[in-house]
């Protein structure tokens, strides 16, 4: 998984006295954000998951202790989002960021391959 969501408090909030801020994200981080944050978020924005609908102004609750994210919207709503989102331009044909963006799979899966868990292995040919 990429580590793009280790990002700092903005100047301008930091200016206005916020000191922390909480960070949602689909990325994963090393340890050294600032701040509360919740990483892992799947299915991924790249993907059409839930972040690649919240928009400026949106309220999303989070509730640490239910393990559970949710995005106050209404369910109409989120459906037309959702048919009016074009997904991201295609990574190139060949080479291992095609393979990348293909075949692994989500953060509670493990973000592996693929075809290298156990679930897709194929069963060894007998030998006679």
């Amino acid at each position: 998984m990429p580590e793009w969501g280790n990002l700092p408090i903005p100047k301008k909030l930091l200016a206005q006295g916020v000191r922390d801020m909480v960070r949602i994200s689909d990325a994963r981080m090393s340890g050294t954000h600032y701040g509360t944050c919740v990483v892992h978020v799947a299915p991924e924005s790249a993907v059409g998951g839930p972040l690649a609908c919240v928009r400026t102004g949106d309220e999303i609750l989070l509730d640490v202790a239910a393990r559970r994210l949710t995005l106050c919207i209404a369910e109409d709503e989120l459906q037309q989002r959702q048919a009016e989102w074009v997904a991201p331009e295609a990574l190139p044909p060949r080479g291992y960021l095609a393979l990348y963006a293909k075949h692994v799979n989500q953060a509670p899966d493990g973000c592996d391959f693929d075809f290298l868990s156990s679930r897709a292995r194929v069963a060894e040919p007998e030998i006679h």
